[in-house]
């Protein structure tokens, strides 16, 4: 048993993987047990099957890997439901078992394989064509494997639960929880991103500044759950507006960021400033129109847009949000001019 110790020793020490614990395990327990095909298995109960996963064959029988049998047909349910881990004569103690005649299976041992929650992974076998007696400690052998590989899995599960939960937390912290948007910090980092790719290119950066033109003033109407529902349906609706390569972000309270990548300066299509105003012409329009809420329709007139296009190789990502921020303050002073105007000519 020494070199037996020694092997599982450092099989436990350096596996990464599942397959990487099971495969050395298998060969040990095909020496320990001297039966000539072991393997694990898996058990979906939800589907009512029993798969394969690892297999080592040394004689004539073969348990093919990646096989796949019905879980109420297996000698492993079997063996579970009436608590016997080992049978040297398959034929007479389960002959009505499909499977195992089609593999044709004589000798059997398994035992479960848990993890240490206790529910129920899978199985880890041995068979033989042959009827065999089970030697001094092989089913013994057969259990602390088993057991082995149920703590390896419930480390890979802990690990996937940990790795998921920070995914989580990172898409959280670069997420807005209410319109589902990126976010500020979010915006700032693709900005920053875009600019550098368009000092590359030699393209220009568009960024459109939106403001909620009188958002306070539904808000204090209609109440903060109104208000709320508003805001995401603007964002719905501004995301509509977009090309695919731009980015919609949610900047703080009624302010939303749209950023996406310009023309150059000596493109033959439209020149960078026309392509700014062209997105601050379509955020506006997208933003304007009839908002269907839950308890009232509002008409809106559209959001407040102000769009430059900057020019990578002399503006940072700070400076371009302020240049389209001062933009957009200066289209909110135009439009309140205008409705001024009209008001005073009505």
């Amino acid at each position: 048993m020494d070199p037996l110790l020694v092997q599982l020793s450092d099989s436990v020490s350096s596996a990464r993987t599942l397959e990487d614990l099971t495969r050395p395990m298998l060969e040990m327990l095909e020496t320990v047990s001297g039966l000539e095909s072991t393997y694990l298995t898996m058990i979906d109960l939800t589907k009512g099957q029993q798969h394969i996963l690892f297999a080592r064959n040394v004689g004539e029988m073969q348990i093919p890997e990646g096989l796949s049998v019905p879980w109420d047909d297996t000698l492993c349910k079997r063996a579970l439901d009436e608590g016997r881990s080992y049978t040297g004569n398959v034929a007479e103690c389960w002959g009505d078992s499909e499977a195992a005649r089609a593999l044709g299976i004589q000798t059997y041992v398994s035992v479960p394989v848990r993890t240490d929650s206790g529910g129920l992974y899978g199985t880890l076998c041995a068979a033989s064509a042959t009827q065999s007696p089970m030697p001094p400690h092989a089913e013994s052998v057969l259990g602390l494997f088993a057991k082995l590989i149920g703590q390896h899995l419930e480390r890979e599960l802990l690990f996937l639960r940990l790795t998921q939960a920070n995914t989580e937390l990172a898409n959280r912290a670069a997420t807005d929880m209410l319109t589902g948007l990126p976010n500020r910090r979010s915006l700032d980092d693709a900005l920053g991103r875009m600019l550098a790719q368009g000092r590359r290119d030699g393209t220009s950066v568009l960024i459109g500044f939106i403001d909620l033109d009188d958002f306070k003033q539904i808000n204090d109407e209609h109440g903060h759950e109104t208000g709320d529902e508003f805001l995401l349906a603007i964002a719905t609706r501004l995301k509509a507006t977009l090309r695919t390569s731009d980015m919609l972000a949610r900047f703080g309270g009624d302010e939303f960021v749209v950023i996406g990548p310009g023309p150059a300066a000596d493109a033959s299509g439209d020149s960078p400033d026309a392509a700014a105003q062209a997105l601050a012409r379509r955020v506006m329009a997208g933003s304007a129109g009839e908002f269907q809420l839950s308890r009232l329709v509002i008409d809106y007139p559209g959001a407040s847009v102000g769009a430059v296009a900057a020019d990578p190789q002399v503006t940072s990502a700070r400076d371009a949000l302020r240049q389209a921020d001062a933009a957009m303050y200066e289209m909110k002073r135009t439009r309140r001019m205008v409705a001024r105007e009209r008001n005073t000519s009505a």
